[in-house]
């Protein structure tokens, strides 16, 4: 049996869950999504569970269980409702390029902690980083950086430091699963009880990771390392994993496509820097373009805004405007397919 408490559960779920007690139902925490199917985690072991007709229904596609969401199961083990996420970790859905039915995919739910899991055995790619970190930012949960395969870098010590610098409030570790350098400082962040899940491209060994700190070499699936110090990804699913430290971390297949899903917070707190520089500007609305007094064209005058560091926030920022603008054309579609033709009586 599983102590419900070591994978999550505290005194404000069991207050959320006291209506569905009353209907003689329980909690789980779903650890796999299948196609039509639930692996859920629960005090008296694991269930496979599918979600009722009425639940389908009822729900909207982001409102259905993903790996991380406490449900509530009844005594067959379906899955009646999901209870509220604290957290969650969304991004806006692939392959929708050139249609304004843009839709929102949740990854992963109830969230402490966001692992941005980036390789030294390449060069960093700051634009995907300050991705990532929008996103993980704009979940609620806490980020991480983490920068794996330490021991394929000459100065690992000195990527971290230029990486910390771009926001002096997110941590960023190395770490090395060949040598164990940075294990522990990851393992600081997955508490008994809390969550984490990890987040970058593949290939930049998440799953090699969640193996070592689970301390199971085959618990999932790994790519050969080829000659140039790059794991071939493998991972197709989330899967939830309880840790021996008592922490819990959820792997993630690596994305193809990282786009923004109506991130403003995150992008604010992604770049905050550029937020109290435009705080400072003469006028409110201030478009740092051609205006007066404005403190961001002067940071930029000066050095101390690095002008690339500008352009990928400006490209980030209409990126999120594009997204909003496609919002509003398809609901004001929706609207006009609902209305009423003017024809009929």
């Amino acid at each position: 049996m599983t102590e419900l408490a070591t994978l999550g559960w505290n005194d404000a779920w069991d207050s959320l869950f006291a209506p569905f007690r009353e209907r003689d139902l329980s909690p789980g925490r779903v650890a796999i999504q299948h196609r039509g199917a639930y692996d859920v985690l629960t005090a008296e072991g694991d269930v496979r569970a599918k979600i009722t007709g009425r639940l389908r229904r009822e729900s909207s596609p982001v409102d259905l269980p993903v790996v991380g969401d406490w449900v509530a199961l009844d005594s067959a083990g379906a899955i009646i409702d999901v209870l509220p996420r604290r957290t969650k970790l969304s991004r806006r859905a692939a392959h929708d390029e050139g249609s304004d039915d843009v839709r929102e995919q949740v990854i992963a739910a109830n969230l402490d902690v966001v692992f941005i899991v980036t390789s030294l055995g390449e060069e960093v790619d700051l634009h995907l980083l300050e991705r990532y970190i929008a996103l993980a930012l704009e979940s609620r949960a806490r980020p991480v950086i983490l920068l794996t395969k330490a021991d394929l870098e000459p100065d690992p010590a000195a990527v971290a430091a230029e990486v910390a610098g771009m926001d002096g409030e997110i941590p960023a570790h190395t770490v090395s699963v060949r040598t164990g350098l940075g294990l522990d400082s990851v393992r600081s962040h997955l508490a008994s009880g809390l969550t984490g899940a990890l987040l970058g491209p593949s290939g930049v060994g998440k799953s090699t990771l969640v193996n070592a700190l689970a301390g199971q070499s085959d618990l999932l699936a790994t790519g050969a390392v080829r000659a140039d110090g790059q794991g071939r990804h493998t991972t197709t699913r989330r899967q939830l994993v309880l840790l021996p430290s008592g922490g819990l971390i959820i792997d993630n297949p690596g994305m193809r496509e990282v786009h923004l899903w109506l991130a403003d917070d995150g992008l604010t707190e992604a770049f905050d820097d550029i937020a109290a520089l435009a705080a400072a500007c003469r006028f409110s609305d201030c478009s740092h373009d051609a205006e007066p007094g404005c403190a961001v064209k002067a940071a930029l005058a000066d050095g101390r805004l690095p002008t690339e560091r500008w352009r990928r926030y400006r490209s980030l920022q209409d990126e999120l405007a594009e997204l909003e603008d496609r919002l509003k054309r398809h609901e004001r579609s929706r609207a006009r397919r609902k209305r009423p033709d003017a024809g009929e009586p």
